[in-house]
């Protein structure tokens, strides 16, 4: 039995998002959040969000026991990316990549 909850179109590039998820993984759920409550990343807080709804839906949705809930599988596949452009010098221009995410957030009970 497993619960999950995912964030979709999240404005953080996955390689920032990554770093954080591999902090967390395989970890007790109050042990995660307090991992993100305490980690000063850009990401804890989207991520923070996001496990309570996966806690959530591991609650109502399961009726699994909130205690015995670990973070079985974490992770961030890229979104689709904004295209903007930064205007250079002599005319020119560069591109901007703005990064966007889609978390996923797997939820089990321990034996």
């Amino acid at each position: 039995m497993e619960a999950r909850a995912s964030l979709k179109y999240a404005r953080i590039s996955p390689r920032k998002v990554s770093i954080v998820l591999d902090l967390i993984r395989n970890k007790p759920v109050e042990e995660a959040m307090a991992i993100l409550k305490h980690t000063p990343k850009a990401a804890t807080e989207p991520l923070a969000k996001l496990l309570k709804s996966a806690m959530a839906n591991a609650e109502n949705n399961h009726s699994m026991d909130v205690s015995r809930l670990y973070v079985a599988q974490c992770y961030a596949c890229p979104g689709p990316i904004l295209k903007r452009i930064r205007p250079r010098s002599q005319g020119r221009a560069y591109r901007v990549l703005k990064r966007t995410s889609h978390v996923t957030l797997v939820l089990k009970e321990q034996e």
